[in-house]
């Protein structure tokens, strides 16, 4: 017992001399070898025998390195972020021209649940549904044709989980212009169709998601999110487009994603797919395989507020034009796509002059080039490229939109409109075939061809797990303005630091904190 005292006091006072330098080296003793075996063995007799010390290159002496090696594995990768999508499945769907050619999906809110269809818009960021109407859309199935059941109108006062927003929160942007801090949160939200918003009351209540996990009791989550009651729409929002509420998927704090990544049930990332036959899917959490093409997102007057990115040129066939860079927003809120007008030109005269056709026109389709064919005969579609930087391509091999008549196909217009504004808009109807990527965490936008296949929806999920897991609470405002707070994503929770005197004293740290570990180890070793 002695001598071990000498032992440790010998090895603290090298400790404490080593300290004091900047290097510092030491022994290293595998767990199996013979300096460790003798020392335990020597303690306790029966581990003579024991198959804690396997024989070395032994079968047993690999499985427990393997096993061993498994277990540091598990700590150093942290949990596993599983894909969320909506309780009533993945699977999004166009509706056509009933519904503004957008892409919905039914979600459930509240406790009961009330489902909604809802449109998915990158483009804004509010969840918001009818609610309380004083003037919203028709929610009866038989006013339109491509629905076999009704629309639902959401009301707080029916939700045990719902509760307002009140004009002291920070989420709440007209909080200065409230009478009274404890008044409940007005909004309102003008989009970019003309004379079309939605305004209200915000709340706060359960969206009902699932998980794409293999453990059955826990694929049901709740989580907390803010909702605009939707009391009053206005333009497109009564003519067809959205009657059910639109879920905003922007970068905004307000935005479902931004909520379940703050709650640390997600990566700060979803997707969006779109296949030939008006569906898809979406997946929230999906940073998109190692395989795709990508792009940054741009900054609008110094901060990423949506989802921009920069186009390097445009290409109509083989043919790449020059002058035909512009930045675009990704918006699967808008059915089709819009070039500034100088590209719009260069990109449309290019595509008239391969198609080898004679401009028509179509009463009632938007679009300036349109073309004449028949079941017999179609002209040769020339496919549209955009090039981003480091020469990433993204291919629409059918950038046209097909017009039938009585007896079939009748024509095809080339689905891009002209903007005055300096930002295009790269739309649904180029995303046709893709897996849409909208990585938030690392800022930028993925994209790989897709048959939206290949990804667990799970179908419908019970609302309640069975073990009645709690509700993911709202992120308080503490955690949403504080980068070290519990709902940060953890995945951006820490950053190298910046400033090498920084880096030098956490490295000095390091090697105290290292030396100290090393002390407790030989202590436990030897005690």
């Amino acid at each position: 017992m002695a001598a071990r005292s000498l032992l440790i006091l010998a090895m603290a006072s090298l400790l404490v001399e080593e300290s004091l330098e900047i290097t510092f080296s030491s022994k290293l003793i595998h767990r199996f070898s013979d300096e460790v075996k003798a020392l335990r063995v020597s303690e306790n007799e029966s581990l003579r025998m024991s198959n804690l010390w396997p024989a070395k290159k032994s079968v047993e002496y690999y499985q427990k390195l393997v096993s061993s090696d498994l277990q540091r594995q598990k700590m150093k990768l942290g949990p596993r972020y599983n894909f969320l999508f909506p309780s009533e499945g993945s699977t999004t769907t166009s509706f056509g021209n009933d519904f503004g050619w957008l892409h919905y999906t039914w979600i459930d809110i509240g406790t009961p649940h009330t489902s909604f269809l809802v449109a998915l818009d990158a483009g804004s960021d509010l969840l918001w549904v009818p609610c309380d109407c004083m003037q919203c859309a028709p929610l009866s199935a038989s006013y339109y044709s491509s629905l076999d059941r009704d629309l639902s109108e959401y009301s707080p006062s029916h939700s045990s989980t719902s509760k307002h927003l009140y004009c002291s929160h920070r989420l709440c942007e007209s909080g200065p212009n409230c009478k009274s801090v404890k008044q409940p949160c007005p909004y309102s939200v003008d989009y970019y169709t003309e004379n079309t918003s939605s305004s209200g009351l915000l709340v706060e209540d359960i969206l009902h998601l699932a998980s794409d996990g293999d453990d059955a009791l826990n694929t049901s989550v709740q989580a907390a999110v803010v909702i605009g009651c939707g009391m009053k729409q206005s333009g497109g929002y009564l003519d067809g487009v959205a009657p059910d509420g639109l879920m905003g998927l922007g970068l905004s704090e307000i935005s479902v994603p931004s909520f379940l990544a703050k709650a640390g049930l997600i990566r700060n990332s979803f997707s969006m797919c779109f296949d030939e036959d008006d569906s898809g899917r979406i997946f929230f959490g999906d940073q998109g395989p190692t395989t795709q093409q990508s792009t940054p997102f741009l900054t609008l007057d110094g901060n990423y507020t949506t989802y921009i990115v920069g186009v390097d040129a445009c290409c109509v066939g083989s043919s790449c034009l020059k002058q035909t860079s512009y930045q675009a927003l990704v918006d699967t809120g808008s059915s089709f796509t819009f070039l500034p007008d100088e590209v719009y030109e260069r990109v449309t005269e290019e595509f008239d002059r391969q198609v080898n056709a004679t401009i028509s026109s179509f009463e009632g389709y938007p679009w300036k080039y349109c073309y004449k064919s028949s079941p017999n005969y179609s002209p040769k579609v020339p496919s549209v490229k955009l090039i981003f930087p480091l020469n990433n391509s993204f291919v629409i091999h059918n950038p046209v939109f097909m017009i039938y008549g009585i007896q079939g196909v009748a024509g095809f217009c080339l689905a891009i409109q002209p903007t005055d504004e300096d930002i295009g808009i790269i739309g649904q109807n180029f995303m046709t075939g893709y897996r849409m990527v909208f990585d938030r965490e690392n800022l930028k936008l993925g994209w790989s061809h897709s048959s939206c296949e290949g990804q667990n929806d799970g179908k419908r999920m019970p609302l309640t797990s069975p073990n009645a897991a709690p509700v993911n609470p709202l992120p308080t405002n503490e955690q949403q303005s504080t980068p070290g707070g519990h709902a940060v994503s953890p995945a951006v929770a820490g950053r190298a630091p910046s400033n090498p005197s920084a880096a030098s004293a956490q490295l000095l740290e390091s090697h105290f904190y290292l030396k100290s570990l090393l002390l407790v180890l030989l202590l436990h070793i030897l005690i």
